[in-house]
């Protein structure tokens, strides 16, 4: 049985312009949820997935310190299904260096996407935590799903169609100028696995290893920009000037091997790898990933600001 632990302001639920899209918040957690069907089974849908979210994260905060730990082989069992689905996520990457924090956002997704659709006769749905997506598709449903570059100016790196015949059912994009603190230089990595906490520690697994040596490159421990980071002293990326193509491409290459190692067992379906104008992609979907992208090169080279960071604190 889960403990759930009182977190700051209640949690916010809103209609979303155009009526269909609900938005929940609550502290670090902000989710667009939509779904499809009926008029009677979508609001019932959106009923239960709202019941669902309004204690998550009081759950989560109540196994805080467990979370914030290196998965340990016989660590302290989890209680709370979205912890549970952080840790089976992280789980599939052995002895690498993890938490279960590393699939927050995805695990969340999964989470209320099976609330929301429990007993309902939806056509599709999808929620979206930050980025994050978990998707719900029937026979003959389909989802055009849009890549974004987190560059100095973010923009669209591409689409993909998902469909209900194939595997993934989540998406998640990491980099270093994400909202969450990474270890290696990627713009934007973006993964297609088969639920969304799976395709979120891979992305922060796989943006990590996309690295090279270059004094352009600055790094901080990360207990410098966040005092209860689960990286500790670990050093994380804080700048990225313009590196010489060698070294994108030598950062490029250690991230798809990183990739391609995680699609060759099944952890992900397809990567999506993007450094200052350079990209990779790797997979079982990589051809039609590849139709349907394209380098950023729209974008000034140059590093910039930091970006917004998620604060999980009690």
């Amino acid at each position: 049985m889960s403990v759930t632990v009182p977190f700051g302001a209640p949690p916010l639920g809103a209609v979303l312009p155009g009526g269909n899209r609900r938005h929940f918040q609550h502290g670090p957690i902000d989710l667009v949820v939509e779904a499809f069907g009926p008029g009677h089974e979508v609001g019932r849908a959106y009923k239960q997935a709202w019941a669902r979210f309004e204690t998550v994260l009081g759950e989560l905060v109540g196994e805080l310190p467990v979370l914030r730990a290196p998965l340990k082989a016989r660590g302290p069992a989890l209680k709370g299904a979205t912890a549970r689905r952080m840790a089976a996520a992280c789980r599939l990457h052995g002895q690498v260096f993890v938490t279960p924090m590393a699939a927050v956002a995805g695990a969340v997704a999964d989470e209320v996407l099976a609330a929301l659709v429990a007993g309902r006769t939806l056509e599709k749905a999808y929620v979206n935590d930050g980025g994050d997506i978990a998707l719900h598709l029937t026979p003959g449903a389909a989802f055009d799903a849009g890549m974004v570059s987190l560059a100095t100016a973010p923009s669209a790196a591409g689409t993909i169609a998902i469909d209900h015949a194939s595997p993934v059912r989540g998406i998640a994009t990491s980099g270093w100028r994400g909202r969450s603190l990474s270890r290696g230089i990627a713009d934007s990595v973006t993964v297609l696995a088969r639920n969304a906490a799976e395709a979120d520690v891979a992305a922060t697994l796989i943006a990590n290893a996309v690295d090279a040596d270059h004094p352009r490159i600055e790094r901080v421990p990360a207990r410098e920009l966040d005092p209860d980071s689960d990286l500790g002293e670990r050093a994380v990326t804080v700048a990225v000037g313009v590196l010489p193509d060698a070294s994108v491409i030598e950062a490029l290459a250690a991230g798809a091997a990183a990739a391609e190692a995680m699609a060759a067992d099944g952890r992900i379906v397809a990567a999506h790898l993007v450094l200052q104008g350079g990209t990779r992609t790797v997979g079982a979907l990589a051809a039609a990933l590849e139709d349907r992208t394209r380098p950023d090169r729209t974008v000034s080279r140059g590093a910039g600001p930091d970006q917004r960071r998620r604060a999980w604190t009690t």
